[in-house]
């Protein structure tokens, strides 16, 4: 009986054990599901917090269906999704996706097919060259099938841009105008900074305004985007930069290449004629490899002509050619391989590297050929196993490096580089005529923004062509260096867009090794004056806190603002304090109203100064006329390139003496010739545009046609901007512009005098011709050497005493460009800031001007650091006590006002210079009343008259005059005098008799 008592016990406890347990569980269940409950209330409620929960927009576009399938094909567009997510949740995005990806095409599609075009908003591209915002806006309309007035582009003189337009391809300076017209930029719903690896000034300071603005505008209800494109995995300055982007934007990378490229290194580095060398590499490619369009990347302009001569000459093309000889022709290939097999040359084959995943460094093209084993003399495997060493040694190669021509394989080469005319550069757009091998040979130009279509072999010298500045004298050289790694894998990157390609370098991969990663930004190498001046306009004083993605040197922004100072667009700096607080002050000088105009001007705050200047006497037109011929630079063309024949030579001779013949004639004589280059300038425009500007009148006289356009659009610009600032300047571009008068001409010296002040060089005198190589040289006040005339110059043969200069080029020798005569007695009162003054001269005396109604004097001075002595000219005498007590004196003697009572004074009015003068208490009275009222020239008394109806102020020896003045001029009303404790009175009297 116990026993069954207990056993219902225990089934009692371990019923109630699973009951006590599933409860648990129970519980546990409910709290995990009123735990989901809340989160998913917490989430809706921040997503519809954000504004996330709207519906998603879809803007549908109506595409061919070829142009469809051509965008499929395009990497980005399998990371639309991962864009546009990254997009709307974060303010800033970097998108990186090497030349090809089409990112540049594809991006702005998808913001507008995601609805960031639509209430009236605009999406924003900005490109850093004005073509490729040009033709990325029509081929954009073009793939969207919309019109070009919905997919707009603005550059700094056109544009199509409509109240319809929905993405504006622009400039990254157009941008920036439009940022001093709107800080916010209310209109733009998205901005994308394209080709952000360049790093150019514009796109710096744009990242740097736009990380502020974007923050402002999304806490203001009025959200914005920003996205950087860059063709380089270098976004570290981006996402790094604590004082650009305080949370670090996500960084989106995107599968460059379409196509893999084989990379080859040569064996040697040549270092001197890598021109040569790029020469025989396209003749074996050329000969040896199966059709694709080659690529030949060098440093200049005349580098490129001289190897399209050299190539021309070696495979010419003639019209005859076109109607097949080529393709019936055995291939070049197949003969050289058989000639190859007969001398049992060695060849390799060529391994493919894709660049996507590059990472080791690759071998030269000799530890291939150890690699690979080279007794192998096989012909099979790919028809690209031919050996391209740095030797040739077979005779059918060799034939091409003695000059021998070879007609049968023929090939079209062309050349590309900035100043090349528009119709000359779109030529390598176009196919190339049936049977010839396109060749384009060009600068840097072609690295990234341009795709030349077709391209399969890049020959690559592994070097470019870059501008310097000296931050101290302003020196600029062009000069030869190699480029960095990131630029070496984009040229490498225009062989593999269409197909397979080779990339084919004209140096060792140790050299390669010993490259910078990625290129150094604009900004650290060249002056920003320009850009100081424009962040002023914006109101941002202390630049050197701005956030730049690449910050300037403080050397830079120095030099920058004392020569805004010095152009009086800054106000000065304060001279007196602690040397931290004035150290602090010259890199914080507010902008002046002169500045201000200055800033509104799109040209160098020089050339701005001299537009300031340009009302004078009628000089407007020619001053805007000068500053826009200095400001597109080379508009003369260059004929320095070799001949490759005597009858080419004598033609060569006599254009260069028609247009030698044609600068001297726009130079003119006398006082126009002083004017010297800008005259020259002035005179090629004014006749060109006489002419209608027409390409056949700009071949005839050495003008390139591409710059005199530019300068007929900057002309434009330029008087829009003075008229905007100048509201009755009422200044108009003028096609019958006549030259300048001589006087006209003297003032334009002057402005340009003002202008140019701190380029300034002196010739050197025969007493300080101390070396040979300083004769018919220059001094400049910043350079130890000697600078030159350029031999071009209209004032090569003048040499005169003083002149200023545009810019100094370093070659040879050091080059002044854009050379002025000007005249040293104008230095001291157009540049006093850079003079240094000694007292008033005794003899003369100084004197009082009727007609300026100020005291002046005679002074010596010297220029700047180098202490030239210059001439002693009329000034105002100096601020001081010595000049209130001189206009003391000449107003007693009623040289001023007062003359009537002149005869009346008991002691001479020169009382006043004495040195004892302080102990008279009438003569310290006088001084006293002046100083006090900063009276020392006749418009501040008269100033001081109106204000004040009595005032007390001529007091010497026993007598006291109270002058008043009133609607008929100055009366004397009451003067009174002591004399032996006598006191009389004198009422009303017209004179002292």
């Amino acid at each position: 009986m116990d026993e069954e008592e207990d056993g219902s016990e225990k089934e009692t406890l371990a019923e109630k054990v699973e009951e006590q347990k599933e409860e648990e569980k129970q519980t546990v269940v409910e709290q995990k599901e009123e735990k989901k409950e809340s989160n998913e209330k917490k989430s809706k409620q921040a997503l519809h917090k954000k504004g996330e929960c709207k519906p998603a927009v879809f803007i549908p576009v109506d595409r061919l269906p070829e142009i469809q399938e051509a965008r499929l094909k395009l990497p980005v567009l399998a990371e639309e999704q991962v864009i546009m997510e990254a997009v709307r949740e974060n303010e800033s995005v970097v998108l990186c996706g090497e030349t090809g990806s089409g990112k540049t095409t594809q991006v702005p599609q998808f913001l507008y097919e995601a609805g960031y075009a639509s209430a009236g908003r605009i999406i924003g591209v900005t490109e850093p060259r004005r073509v490729a915002a040009v033709s990325m806006s029509r081929r954009v309309a073009k793939e969207m099938n919309l019109s070009t007035g919905v997919v707009s582009y603005q550059i700094r003189y056109e544009g199509n841009v409509t109240q319809d337009t929905k993405i504006k391809f622009m400039t990254d300076g157009v941008l920036l105008k439009e940022i001093q017209r709107d800080f916010l930029l209310q209109k733009y719903s998205v901005i994308i900074i394209d080709e952000a690896h360049e790093r150019s000034v514009y796109t710096d300071i744009l990242i740097g305004l736009l990380s502020r603005i974007v923050p402002l505008r999304n806490r203001k209800g009025l959200p914005m985007k920003l996205l950087i494109m860059s063709a380089t995995l270098r976004v570290e300055d981006f996402t790094e930069n604590k004082r650009l982007f305080r949370t670090p934007p996500p960084v989106i990378s995107v599968e460059a290449r379409q196509f893999p490229v084989s990379v080859h290194f040569n064996k040697q580095t040549p270092m001197d004629d890598y021109t040569g060398e790029a020469f025989r590499k396209t003749c074996k490619i050329h000969r040896m490899l199966p059709p694709g369009g080659i690529l030949v990347f060098l440093t200049g302009q005349a580098e490129v002509h001289t190897l399209c001569r050299r190539l021309r000459k070696a495979f010419p093309y003639r019209a005859s050619s076109q109607t097949g000889k080529y393709q019936d022709a055995e291939d070049p290939s197949e003969e050289l391989r058989k000639s190859k097999k007969a001398k049992k040359k060695k060849f390799v084959s060529l391994p493919r590297i894709d660049l996507d995943n590059y990472s080791a460094l690759p071998v030269d093209e000799g530890d291939e050929d150890r690699q690979a084993g080279i007794d192998d003399d096989s012909d099979e495997g790919s028809d690209l196993d031919l050996d391209l060493g740095d030797n040739p040694d077979d005779t059918g190669q060799k034939r091409v490096f003695d000059g021998y021509a070879d007609p049968s394989i023929p090939l079209y080469v062309l050349p590309l580089y900035s100043l090349l005319a528009p119709e000359q550069q779109a030529k390598v757009f176009r196919p190339p005529p049936p049977g010839a091998r396109l060749c384009v040979v060009a600068t840097n130009v072609a690295e990234t923004s341009l795709t030349i279509p077709g391209v399969k072999y890049v020959v690559d010298c592994g070097r470019v062509k870059k501008r310097f500045y000296d931050r101290v004298t302003g020196v600029s050289s062009f000069k030869v260096t190699w480029i960095s790694q990131a630029s070496a894998n984009q040229r490498a990157g225009r062989a593999g867009r269409t197909e397979s390609g080779h990339c084919y370098r004209l140096y060792s991969s140790a050299v390669f090794g010993d490259f910078s990663l990625f290129s150094e930004a604009e900004i650290t190498r060249r002056p920003v004056d320009d850009l100081v001046l424009q962040m002023k306009d914006l109101n941002i004083e202390k630049v050197v806190n701005f956030p730049f993605p690449t910050p300037p040197s403080s050397e830079a922004l120095v030099a920058a603002e004392q020569l805004l100072v010095s152009l009086g667009a800054l106000e000065e700096p304060p001279r007196q304090g602690r040397m931290v607080d004035q150290k602090r002050a010259r890199l914080s000088c507010p902008i002046t109203p002169l500045g201000r105009a200055m800033a509104a001007f799109p040209v160098s705050p020089r050339y701005a100064k001299m537009l300031a200047l340009g009302r004078q006497q009628g000089c407007m037109p020619y001053i805007i006329t000068i500053v826009a011929a200095m400001t597109v630079r080379e508009i003369f063309e260059e004929l320095d390139r070799p001949a490759s024949s005597e009858e080419e030579s004598s033609k060569q001779a006599s254009r260069k003496a028609r247009f030698s013949q044609m600068r001297r004639l726009w130079a003119g004589q006398g006082q126009s010739l002083l004017l010297g280059d800008l005259m020259v300038m002035l005179g090629a425009v004014g006749a060109c545009e006489f002419a209608g500007c027409t390409p056949a009148f700009c071949e005839e006289n050495g003008l390139r046609y591409k710059a005199m356009l530019e300068i007929r659009r900057l002309r434009g610009q330029l008087t829009n901007a003075v008229n905007a600032v100048c509201s009755d300047a009422a200044v108009c571009v003028d096609g019958k512009m006549a030259p300048p008068t001589e006087s006209q001409v003297v003032c334009l010296r002057q402005i340009v005098l003002a202008g140019l002040g701190d380029h300034l060089a002196r010739r050197v005198q025969a007493e300080e011709l101390l070396d040979p190589k300083w004769r018919n040289g220059y001094k400049t006040p910043l350079l130890d050497e000697p600078v030159f005339i350029h031999p071009s110059s209209a004032l090569h043969k003048t040499l005169p005493e003083f002149v200023v200069y545009q810019e100094v080029m370093e070659t040879t020798k050091m080059y002044m460009k854009g050379v002025c005569a000007v005249q040293a007695d104008w230095i001291p009162k157009l540049l006093p800031q850079y003079c240094h003054f000694s007292g008033p001269e005794q003899n003369p005396a100084p004197w009082y001007c009727p007609l300026s109604g100020k005291v002046k004097c005679q002074q010596q001075s010297t220029f700047f650091r180098v202490a030239w002595k210059l001439p002693a000219i009329e000034m105002d005498h100096p601020e001081g006590l010595e000049r209130y007590k001189l206009f003391a004196k000449f107003l007693l003697e009623g040289q001023v006002r007062l003359s009537q009572f002149s005869t009346c004074l008991l002691s001479t009015p020169s009382t006043m210079l004495k040195t004892w003068a302080k102990l008279q208490p009438r003569t310290e009275s006088l001084l006293s009343a002046l100083v006090s009222e900063k009276v020392d020239n006749r418009d501040a008394l008269q100033a001081v008259w109106q204000k004040k109806e009595k005032l007390v102020l001529i007091q010497f020896h026993s007598v006291r005059s109270i002058v008043t003045h009133n609607q008929f001029g100055l009366v004397v009303i009451c003067t009174g005098w002591k004399q032996r404790n006598m006191h009389l009175e004198l009422w009303s009297y017209c004179d002292c008799a």
